[in-house]
């Protein structure tokens, strides 16, 4: 079996730094695709010795995040030998995950999908890689208990439908597909991985019971939650609550001596902040704590909105 891979990345860094050390030992050729203003993945992907593509194409002919055009351009770069994977950034494959697709009989016509386990915080990640509990055990038995388990995308009221392995996990072998391309359709993440299983009919979507991943999340698992990303990254980092702390208060000190060298320079009484809509109420936030903090300087007013 020789084995491709693509992970779009843009500002998915902290869950890469978790997926890729061990999801790169399933591939015989790797490709990271990210932008071109992303320099945490590209650094982290040298570190690890796999090749990342920086691009734009994510936001050519004014796209929010065309993600499909960018697992094209990335499709256009593999040697296109047998079987490709497109995984996301916050997937991670089981130690067993190769051994298994070895040793099951796959057929180049079909698109495969897999479950996946929800780990729902960095916490309970940390606490499954200090006490990892088996997901494949003894060659028969999968276990579906260390996280709780994800939806499968069905639609069982639609007789062409059926089973859609969707976009987090997708394997098919693009020659005896004849599937070489991903959907552009949609200038975001959603529906374009949807699109891409339906070029298969119905008997040749196929779940694969024998592998289970994992799916890594910053946020609880909450329907809150589902969508946050399509258009770009939203949530919040994956990392400890205190590491989380530790980056606000360095940020509001940073913003303090800021301002404090603003005012000073250009002898002002009043300051106007703006912040855009996606940053708002983080802004907010530290605004009121620098109204409280850092605003007790020689200038008598501050103004904020």
């Amino acid at each position: 079996m020789y084995l491709e891979g693509i992970i779009v990345c843009v500002n998915y860094s902290d869950f890469l730094a978790h997926t890729l050390p061990h999801n790169k030992t399933h591939f015989d050729n790797l490709i990271v695709i990210t932008d071109t203003k992303d320099e945490k993945t590209k650094e982290l992907c040298e570190y690890y010795h796999v090749r990342c593509i920086q691009t734009d194409i994510f936001y050519e002919n004014g796209d929010s995040f065309n993600k499909g055009a960018a697992i094209n351009y990335g499709l256009s770069q593999l040697e296109n030998k047998g079987w490709v994977m497109h995984l996301d950034a916050d997937i991670y494959l089981p130690p067993l995950t190769r051994n298994i697709l070895e040793n099951i009989p796959l057929e180049p016509h079909k698109i495969y999908g897999a479950d996946r386990l929800m780990c729902p915080s960095y916490e309970k990640w940390v606490e499954f890689l200090n006490d990892p509990q088996k997901i494949q055990e003894g060659w028969i038995y999968i276990h579906l208990t260390t996280f709780p388990i994800g939806v499968r995308i069905a639609e069982y009221n639609n007789k062409n439908a059926g089973y859609e392995p969707i976009g987090y996990f997708q394997l098919w072998n693009p020659k005896g597909s004849n599937v070489f391309n991903y959907p552009t359709q949609h200038d975001y993440c959603d529906r374009t991985d949807v699109l891409q299983c339906k070029k298969f009919a119905r008997k040749d979507r196929e779940l694969l019971p024998e592998i289970v991943v994992i799916h890594l999340e910053s946020e609880g698992l909450s329907v809150d939650s589902m969508g946050k990303n399509w258009k770009g990254r939203k949530t919040k980092l994956f990392q400890s609550d205190s590491n989380r702390k530790d980056n606000m208060k360095l940020e509001i000190e940073e913003l303090k001596q800021r301002t404090e060298e603003i005012v000073d320079r250009y002898n002002l009484s009043y300051l106007f902040v703006g912040a855009s809509s996606k940053k708002l109420s983080l802004y907010r936030k530290i605004w009121n704590k620098l109204m409280r903090i850092a605003f007790r300087t020689k200038r008598s007013a501050y103004r904020c909105r």
